[in-house]
């Protein structure tokens, strides 16, 4: 990995376009900004080597019929959180998990088919794991933004 890598005017292009359309090939690319498929390519790869640039697909949880998303807030007693996370964090209901500070110590993000899954997974799964005090489950009502572009890439340069 290249510490000294910048990100020029070129690179910032080329990840718009990917923002704007992450299945744009590189040739598709390459004809919006006036260059050739072949440096859309290279670019990228230096990018992804860099550690600038990770390119993901995310999917819609309503389109593979999660239709319950739910926030928990985890105290822990006993046990170290971060094994509590981890073992939270292999539940496949889990998509997300966070040691933070504050009141709780842990917080996870979980998606469920129905609410007819919510007391199996309480229940069962989540209440059996050895150093959980207290769960503060909150239903997610609506999802008002849901964007991975949250770090633009210029306001990481020069850190």
């Amino acid at each position: 990995m290249n510490d000294n890598f910048v990100l020029d005017e070129v690179d910032r292009a080329i990840v718009q376009q990917l923002r704007d359309n992450g299945r744009a090939t590189n040739q598709q690319i390459a004809e919006t900004l006036g260059l050739t498929a072949a440096t859309v390519s290279s670019r990228i790869r230096r990018m992804e080597d860099a550690n600038k640039l990770r390119v993901v697909a995310v999917s819609d949880f309503a389109a593979h019929g999660y239709n319950m998303l739910m926030q928990v807030a985890i105290e822990v007693d006993g046990r170290p959180a971060t094994e509590v996370a981890t073992e939270l964090a292999e539940l496949p209901e889990v998509f997300a998990a966070h040691l933070v500070t504050g009141r709780h110590d842990i917080d996870i993000l979980i998606a469920l088919h129905d609410s007819d899954e919510l007391p199996d997974f309480l229940q069962h799964k989540l209440a059996p794991v050895r150093g959980i005090r207290t769960i503060v489950p909150s239903i997610v009502t609506d999802v008002l933004k849901y964007k991975f572009d949250v770090a633009p890439i210029e306001a990481r340069e020069g850190e």
